[in-house]
């Protein structure tokens, strides 16, 4: 139960640190295309960028259904965890931050407020270049990213 537990605990926190370099290399890189609609205002329900979620579902599914048919029941935690960040990011993100359903919650301090002020921070760049705060659980303080942000806007001497 113990190894399970922390095979779950290890793809939950794992996938964070795959979103922040699929976020900056692979969705502010050559699948920009897709990305790109969400720094865009959004025109209907859905937006290209949502493909990016059926991607991420694809390895935890695959690992669910491989840990049920015998070939390991150690992927059924790591499926379970990717699972289980999957729908941390959609409160996060598409709850909090964007407001893509009914649910309007607004955080006023903490952790929670400073994850949405560091996402809008990221929205303030409107190309593929330029962004900072890739991550969608974790952000760094909201002057550092500022300051990250100016920094990179300051012409070269």
């Amino acid at each position: 139960m113990l190894l399970y537990l922390s095979l779950f605990l290890l793809a939950f926190f794992g996938m964070e640190l795959v979103a922040i370099l699929t976020h900056k290399y692979v969705m502010h890189g050559f699948l920009w295309c897709l990305h790109e609609s969400h720094h865009r205002p959004r025109t209907g329900v859905f937006e290209l960028n949502d493909l990016f979620a059926v991607f991420f579902s694809i390895p935890a599914v695959l690992l669910i259904w491989f840990g049920t048919q015998g070939h390991g029941t150690w992927m059924i935690p790591l499926g379970l965890g990717i699972t289980a960040y999957g729908f941390a990011y959609f409160f996060f993100h598409d709850i909090l931050v964007h407001h893509r359903t009914p649910l309007r919650i607004r955080p006023t301090r903490g952790y929670l407020r400073r994850v949405v002020e560091a996402h809008w921070i990221h929205h303030s760049v409107t190309t593929r270049e330029g962004a900072v705060s890739f991550g969608f659980l974790w952000a760094e303080s909201v002057p550092s990213l500022q300051a990250k942000l100016r920094a990179r806007a300051a012409p070269a001497l």
